[in-house]
């Protein structure tokens, strides 16, 4: 009954994808953008699904699960870091991208003060394919492991199933059939993970005892503050915060997220689309984490149980059987949602910033699409644990590629290309260092690789206006004396 189930649902999201051919337009901005046409409430849900679907649904759950409730600030940290790079870049990202005529993030970036840098868009272009292109395979393969472990299906036939997913669904609508997808997903996993909340507390006896449960779990389960990490009381916490604060401000950088923000409807609208955001972000994220919660008192064997596995193994404990083929195809439509809007991205990084005059048409940017996802399922047949690497620095490479430039648009600033060049480069390259020296277990490595692209552009403007900082210090002086 389980699969059936599962079967039933899991096509039940391909035929909404699906259906979003009905709007297309047949126009390589309507196959790209959705025609600037998506409403806030539709917005939101997509881009909190494509920000946090794999993330949330297994790694979230995997580190609650097994660290407790200081887990909590990985979300909260990230959740407030989104939220104020939001209030100054979205809107003048929708705004450029409509002004400037672009259909790609590169392409927004490179144009951004209505001039063509055309090495930052095809370098950007270039860092879009590589790290979304590679991040889409393992969510294939991520897809192919998550049913050999609940059906015992081969590694390459869940793969296959979640690139042809993929392909029927953008190959009808683009990034609207994504959208739609993603918002029906996200409605699916936001009842299940209500239920088996609400369940996983009745279960254990309440509310009052369900809290009780969990202080008893471990020493410091339920301690508020993370770990000092060799750090003291304040730093150590303190770093742990601030890393996952920067790798929210660094969903600006990630162009398979900041794409939805460049397809709605108004730019007017953002303030809604923020609140439909935030409130359902928030809402799912304590959602989740209490369910991993869940999973620690109803699945306690730690030693013998794979965390990342916690939210299927708890709906097989508390959910009715057409429940749990529910929330498993859920789970592996999760994994698609992301696979597409990467899938997506490359296509129009390939088709706008890489090879312009090769891909012009509405066709040949299904060819790309084609292309990418064949690409991509490759990769997944040759199964090279060292291109799958990749997906670990993957947000990160993004964040710090692209972040610190938009952060400098948004504030009205206009660097030149090859500044802006310098900023993507150094920006990667504090992150790599920062990572390759282990400094990642004290921090996340976004902070020390936006902070890097920033840190190049403020060095740059004071080397080219050597002389506004001694006409400041004279005019000091001179008041003073007066």
């Amino acid at each position: 009954m389980v699969l059936i189930s599962f079967i039933i649902f899991l096509l039940l999201f391909v035929a909404i994808g699906a259906l979003s051919a009905l709007q297309s337009s047949k126009t390589s901005q309507d196959y790209l953008l959705a025609g600037q046409s998506v409403k806030p409430w539709l917005t939101a849900l997509s881009a909190v699904a494509t920000n946090n679907s794999g993330y949330m649904f297994i790694g979230q759950i995997g580190f609650t699960y097994m660290y407790g409730l200081h887990s909590a600030w990985l979300m909260i940290g990230w959740i407030f870091g989104d939220f104020i790079s939001s209030l100054f870049v979205h809107k003048n990202l929708r705004v450029k991208t409509e002004e400037n005529k672009v259909k790609s993030f590169a392409s927004a970036i490179s144009s951004w003060s209505g001039e063509d840098f055309k090495y930052l868009r095809i370098i950007g272009g270039i860092v879009t394919i590589l790290f979304l292109g590679t991040y889409a395979a393992a969510q294939f393969n991520a897809g192919g492991k998550a049913l050999h472990v609940l059906f015992g299906w081969d590694y390459t036939t869940g793969a296959v199933i979640g690139s042809v997913i993929v392909l029927v669904y953008c190959l009808a609508g683009g990034i609207r059939a994504s959208i739609w997808t993603d918002a029906a997903q996200s409605f699916v996993m936001f009842g299940a993970m209500t239920l088996m909340v609400f369940t996983a507390v009745q279960e254990v006896g309440g509310f009052n005892a369900f809290i009780e449960a969990l202080h008893n779990v471990a020493p410091g389960y339920m301690n508020v503050l993370p770990p000092e990490n060799g750090m003291g009381p304040f730093f150590g916490p303190g770093l742990f915060i601030l890393g996952w604060f920067m790798a929210g401000v660094g969903v600006i950088g990630q162009p398979h997220i900041m794409v939805r923000f460049m397809a709605m409807d108004k730019p007017e609208d953002l303030t809604r689309t923020r609140i439909y955001y935030y409130g359902w972000y928030t809402t799912f994220a304590a959602l989740t984490i209490g369910a991993a919660l869940a999973a620690r008192l109803l699945i306690p064997e730690v030693s013998d149980f794979d965390a990342e596995l916690a939210l299927p193994s708890l709906a097989h404990i508390l959910l009715p059987e057409v429940l749990v083929g529910l929330v498993l195809a859920g789970l592996f439509a999760a994994t698609m949602s992301t696979a597409d809007s990467q899938v997506l991205s490359c296509t129009a990084a390939i088709t706008n910033d890489v090879a312009p005059n090769t891909f012009k048409s509405y066709r040949s940017n299904k060819m790309a699409t084609v292309l990418v996802t064949a690409v991509a399922l490759g990769i997944v047949f040759m199964g090279n644990d060292s291109v799958f690497s990749l997906v670990l620095i993957a947000w990160s490479a993004l964040a710090a590629a692209f972040g610190p430039l938009l952060i400098v648009y948004a504030l009205g600033q206009q660097p030149s290309q090859k500044l802006a060049l310098s900023m993507l480069f150094g920006g990667m390259a504090g992150m790599l260092v920062w990572r390759l020296t282990g400094l990642n277990s004290i921090m996340y490595e976004v902070a020390p690789g936006v902070i890097s692209g920033l840190a190049i552009f403020v060095i740059a403007k004071l080397l080219s206006n050597p002389g506004k900082m001694d006409d400041a210090e004279d005019t000091k002086s001179g008041a003073v004396a007066s």
